[in-house]
């Protein structure tokens, strides 16, 4: 049985606020344990849902330009960033948390793919567009960039498998929400009583 959509919408709609991102990352210690102040957890923890970056243009050695390399602005294949930030310097911090959503219809290639273009991505030189709230905030710079994959219920086990094998950690989201939608859907599949 596929994922519903209205699950990965929810779970992307809840993971772009701060607050659905910390309920994330407790699920995680070792990645909650990473931010900055948990006193200020909405001036420690930027979330950009479906993140652009900048990707700077790379000089070979001999000066001519690599035809190999990305330039400018490129969508990143995952579904939110989580940059720590120092909420006194209001400076972005070296660790980065890159989410990813298992989507309606997507198996493992294509989940662990997205993954893998991401690390390809962000291997090269390049600065985060920041939302407007925080466009004040420095974002270059990264020591090392950290994955966190969401599951849910209908997720099929050979994905769970998949990212067990490939030591890469995951969450098991249980949706204990029931969307506007679903609601009516079972309200008109009901029978009306005789």
């Amino acid at each position: 049985m596929p994922v519903k959509p209205s699950n990965y919408e929810t779970s992307l709609a809840e993971y772009s606020h701060h607050e659905g991102a910390l309920a994330l990352l407790k699920q995680h210690r070792p990645y909650l344990e990473m931010i900055p102040s948990m006193r200020r957890p909405s001036e420690s923890v930027i979330t950009i849902p479906l993140p652009i970056v900048r990707l700077r243009h790379l000089q070979s050695s001999t000066g001519h330009s690599n035809l190999n390399s990305l330039n400018g602005t490129v969508g990143l294949p995952c579904d939110v960033a989580m940059l720590m930030c120092d909420p006194e310097w209001k400076i972005k911090m070296g660790v980065e948390i890159i989410i990813f959503i298992h989507r309606p219809h997507e198996d493992f290639s294509h989940l662990l793919g997205r993954w893998r273009q991401t690390q390809v991505l962000l291997d090269k030189d390049y600065e985060w567009l920041m939302p407007p709230r925080h466009q004040h905030v420095l974002s270059e710079g990264v020591d090392r960039i950290y994955p966190l994959f969401v599951i849910f219920p209908d997720t099929p086990q050979r994905i769970q498998q998949g990212l067990s094998g490939a030591c890469l950690p995951f969450v098991m989201q249980s949706p204990d929400y029931v969307t506007e939608e679903e609601k009516s859907e079972s309200f008109s599949t009901e029978r009306p009583p005789a």
